[in-house]
């Protein structure tokens, strides 16, 4: 997932709406679950600019590409385990 990062967004303070779903995209492509992902960047939220709409794009792409798309952020953008 690292590497996946490095070549998509470049590090989390670079994570953006748009290159947030072609990180998500090489993970499933990688066969890496793009869930576990996206928790794994939800992890590091604080350093992300604008989270919540990266959020909210990370999670309509969950929701739109994999059979058990589910919520993962409540509303303030906080991590649901």
């Amino acid at each position: 997932m690292e590497q996946i990062l490095s070549h998509t967004c470049g590090s989390f303070e670079n994570c953006t709406e748009t290159n947030i779903q072609t990180f998500l995209t090489q993970c499933y492509e990688e066969n890496i679950d793009p869930q576990y992902c996206l928790s794994w960047i939800a992890e590091h939220n604080a350093k992300i600019p604008n989270w919540a709409n990266v959020s909210k794009i990370s999670q309509e792409w969950i929701n739109g590409h994999t059979s058990t798309g589910s919520t993962f952020f409540n509303n303030e953008g906080d991590v649901l385990r």
